[in-house]
C-alpha cells in the first residue's frame, strides 16, 4: 500500500527545511507503515513549554530554527508510541535520506548518522547506542533531523 502525507501533515511541514520536507515526502511513499507530522517548526515559547513539561531537554532544538520534525507511525488511524512500530518506521526514512544524499539523525540513535545504519537492525542498533550513552539524550523514536556537520 503507498501512503501519502495527509493535509494537516503538510500544514505542520510549513517552514521546515527543504532539504527535510523531501526527505519526510519520499519516506511516506515507501514506508511500510502510515505516518504522521507530529511537529516541525516551533517556536521559542513552545519549546520552553516542552523543556518545564519535561518532554523536550534543551532550549536550543533543531525544531527552532526547521532542521527536524517528530513523526508517529498510525495504528489503526491513531499516532503509536510503541517502539516496534518506529523500527517499521525509521527504515522509510533512512532510505530516503540515503536516496536524497541528505545527512539525518534519528533521535532513536543520537551518536550516527541515521544514513549510516542498518535499516534492518534497529532494534539493536537502539540497543548499542544506550549503552554507548551515558549522556543527557535519551532515545527519542519520533524525532527526525538534519545533521548538525550538514546543516548548521
Amino acid at each position: 500500500m503507498t501512503y501519502r502525507l495527509g493535509l494537516r501533515s503538510m500544514f505542520r511541514l510549513r517552514g521546515v527545511h527543504r532539504d527535510l520536507v523531501a526527505v519526510v515526502e519520499r519516506a511516506i511513499g515507501r514506508s511500510d507503515i502510515d505516518f504522521t507530522v507530529l511537529e516541525g517548526l516551533r517556536t521559542r515559547t513552545r519549546q520552553a513549554e516542552l523543556v518545564k513539561s519535561g518532554a523536550s531537554w534543551t532550549l536550543n532544538g533543531r525544531h527552532i530554527s526547521g532542521h527536524a520534525v517528530d513523526l508517529a507511525p498510525l495504528s489503526a488511524g491513531k499516532a503509536s508510541w510503541h517502539w516496534p512500530h518506529y523500527y517499521v518506521l525509521a527504515p522509510a526514512l533512512i532510505l530516503a535520506a540515503r536516496e536524497l544524499n541528505t545527512p539525518i539523525v534519528w533521535g532513536g540513535v543520537w551518536d550516527r548518522l541515521a544514513n549510516d545504519l542498518d535499516e534492518h537492525n534497529l532494534a539493536q542498533e537502539v540497543r548499542a547506542y544506550c549503552v554507548r550513552n551515558e549522556g543527557p539524550d535519551p532515545i527519542d523514536g519520533p524525532h527526525f533531523q538534519l545533521s548538525r556537520k550538514a546543516y548548521p
